[in-house]
């Protein structure tokens, strides 16, 4: 499934490679792929291939969960799908409480005690998707872990998640698209080094401008 919905990805232009001239993250960060999966939406075949995944990964790995919970905004649609195929409530968490009506922050029926699992576009230092777990946690949810369509894989992401509680599960993950991208030639085979180390230490740019012959 990894290398599937990596090339499915990668078919809708939903991953861009651009290791040199990076894009440049709100955070500062500077990167070589940018990924774009509001894309996936506007593709029916990807998108059922995803929401599909998406919905295996929860029977799969949280089978207890009663209900899905998507972040705000690229993981509501996700969410709402994925909680159709499987025939679960969903909601949706938004970044901040709302400043008008009932100011919620979480959207949808949530019981105390419920045990829900979060759904994510994609994940890199997993500081967005643990404030949703722990708005969650808050409200009184049992956040049985997290669902989504693509990680980095970075270090800190993972040790933030691991330091939360958090469990996820991803459909596909950056060194998947990276080696499947050099094998179907949208990239050449030496750059995939170099988005490694990328991966390895976003801090560290010496990887810019250094390909290999």
């Amino acid at each position: 499934m990894q290398k599937e919905i990596a090339g499915d990805l990668l078919k809708i232009g939903a991953v861009f490679f651009r290791p040199e001239e990076p894009f440049t993250w709100a955070s500062g960060i500077k990167s070589p792929v940018y990924c774009d999966n509001r894309l996936t939406l506007s593709a029916p075949e990807v998108r059922t291939h995803i929401e599909e995944g998406l919905a295996s990964l929860v029977r799969e790995h949280f089978p207890e969960a009663e209900a899905l919970m998507g972040t705000s905004t690229a993981g509501i649609a996700h969410a709402a799908i994925a909680a159709h195929i499987l025939g679960l409530p969903m909601g949706y968490v938004r970044g901040s409480a709302k400043d008008h009506g009932r100011q919620n922050r979480i959207e949808g029926r949530l019981t105390p005690g419920e045990r829900v699992v979060v759904v994510e576009d994609l994940i890199s230092t997993g500081g967005s998707v643990i404030d949703t777990v722990e708005a969650l946690r808050e409200a009184g949810a049992e956040v049985l872990g997290v669902v989504s369509i693509f990680t980095y894989n970075m270090h800190r992401g993972l040790e933030r998640l691991a330091a939360a509680g958090v469990e996820n599960r991803s459909l596909t993950n950056f060194d998947v698209i990276a080696r499947v991208a050099a094998d179907t030639g949208y990239i050449a085979a030496s750059d995939v080094a170099r988005l490694l180390a990328f991966r390895d230490d976003p801090s560290d740019e010496s990887w810019i401008g250094k390909k290999e012959g």
